[in-house]
């Protein structure tokens, strides 16, 4: 059995009961898959289908669309191109997978002047690679939906927390999330020690929605007892888990769960590529993120002190490039 939980978000038991069962697995592991969720079979689809037909090009074409610099957020990442471990301070060999990236600037006012350094890392333009508009069009599309689903989640995520439903609202009204597609390739080559398709590694932001495939060397989380536990790929579904921000937002009671992408088996006779697509959600760039007041117990502090949303992100992401 999994220790990840599937919860509906259709539950007929209405809201509360869908909110009590995500306040329980957010503080023990922070991991859960949905159904019932609502989001567009089709565009869906097509975000999917989009993001396949990208990593199936040929590297050069890929290539046209690559990050300009270490430590640029959005555009294409090649194999190795990044150390997800080392965003916890781990010397580690760099990850297996290769990603695309974009965030909110392709949606942006193209009159906005950024206010400081943290915005202006957020809302980087996006490298878009050639060969037509349909690539852009799809994965904008699934941007969007995800976007709104996330608002769902949060919904859920205030009654669970004792708030008002709309009490996140002012804070993701003008979001800074992005959107990652990742493939990771059959192995070519034996890993070195210690080397994984994604290393260890807890998400930064509010939540990540992540839509996978069932395939060999594919994601697992560690429990509260200390072991891996492998992450199902259910059809239809989504795997939902928060990230730091939020358990810190929640003053630690939600836990921001480690989690990982194994390498393959060799020699399984069959493919081991493996696709996914996750979607970052982070609140608004100049949202502070202070303890929420039903998560400080009489006689408590809070824990951290406030930070600002699009500086957490920026530092964060920066920790992980891959020094030359």
């Amino acid at each position: 059995m999994s220790i990840i939980p599937i919860i509906d978000l259709s539950d007929p038991q209405g809201p509360r009961a869908v909110a009590d069962a995500i306040g329980r697995t957010c503080r023990e592991t922070g991991f859960f898959l949905i159904t019932g969720h609502g989001a567009n079979p089709e565009i869906v689809q097509r975000g999917w289908q989009a993001a396949r037909a990208y990593f199936d090009r040929p590297v050069e074409e890929k290539l046209t669309a690559v990050m300009p610099y270490p430590g640029y957020p959005y555009g294409y990442s090649p194999v190795k191109g990044e150390t997800l471990a080392a965003s916890l301070g781990e010397a580690k060999p760099a990850d297996l997978k290769e990603t695309f990236s974009f965030g909110p600037s392709a949606f942006q006012r193209l009159d906005h002047k950024p206010g400081d350094d943290a915005e202006a890392f957020v809302f980087s333009a996006n490298p878009w690679p050639i060969g037509g508009d349909e690539f852009r069009l799809a994965t904008q599309a699934y941007y969007r939906e995800m976007s709104a689903l996330s608002g769902r989640i949060m919904h859920f995520f205030a009654l669970a927390l004792d708030l008002d439903e709309t009490y996140f609202d002012k804070f993701i009204d003008a979001e800074a999330s992005a959107l990652r597609l990742l493939n990771y390739p059959d192995l070519t080559e034996d890993p070195v020690p210690g080397q994984l398709r994604a290393g260890v590694h807890s998400d930064y932001g509010s939540i990540t929605i992540l839509m996978q495939e069932d395939a060999p060397g594919g994601l697992e989380v560690k429990g509260l007892d200390g072991e891996w536990h492998r992450v199902p790929a259910i059809p239809d579904s989504f795997v939902i888990n928060i990230g730091d921000l939020m358990q810190r937002w929640t003053n630690d009671q939600w836990k921001s769960t480690l989690h990982r992408v194994t390498i393959p088996p060799r020699n399984i006779g069959r493919s081991a590529r493996r696709q996914s697509m996750a979607f970052f959600h982070q609140p608004n760039w100049d949202a502070e993120i202070a303890c929420i007041p039903t998560c400080v117990k009489p006689g408590e502090t809070a824990k951290y002190p406030p930070v600002g949303s699009g500086e957490y992100l920026a530092s964060k992401f920066r920790s992980t490039v891959v020094k030359a």
